[in-house]
């Protein structure tokens, strides 16, 4: 399974290799920037494997982030609710 994830483009090398830092939530990647040369700081990309594949619009972005950390919390409340019903069995 492939997954692609939304970022803001927080920062623009003047490298060669048209690299960029991508803020995920608060967390930086660095990532090639050669397959979206009209990417500027400030917009969005989708991130797949260490590359900015496409550019997406602000509210997409904004969304899909906001799913993952809902997904992340359920898997959080599903993990700790399942240590306290292994822990009343024993």
């Amino acid at each position: 399974m492939c997954l692609a994830v939304p970022g803001q483009v927080v920062n623009i090398g003047d490298d060669a290799l048209r690299t960029g830092t991508i803020s995920f939530g608060g967390m930086t990647k660095h990532v090639s920037l050669a397959l979206v040369p009209e990417v500027r700081v400030g917009d969005y990309v989708i991130v797949h494997v260490g590359f900015a594949i496409s550019t997406v619009d602000e509210d997409a972005a904004l969304r899909a982030i906001e799913l993952f950390k809902a997904m992340a919390a359920r898997d959080r409340r599903d993990t700790v609710s399942a240590a306290t019903a292994s822990e009343e069995t024993s």
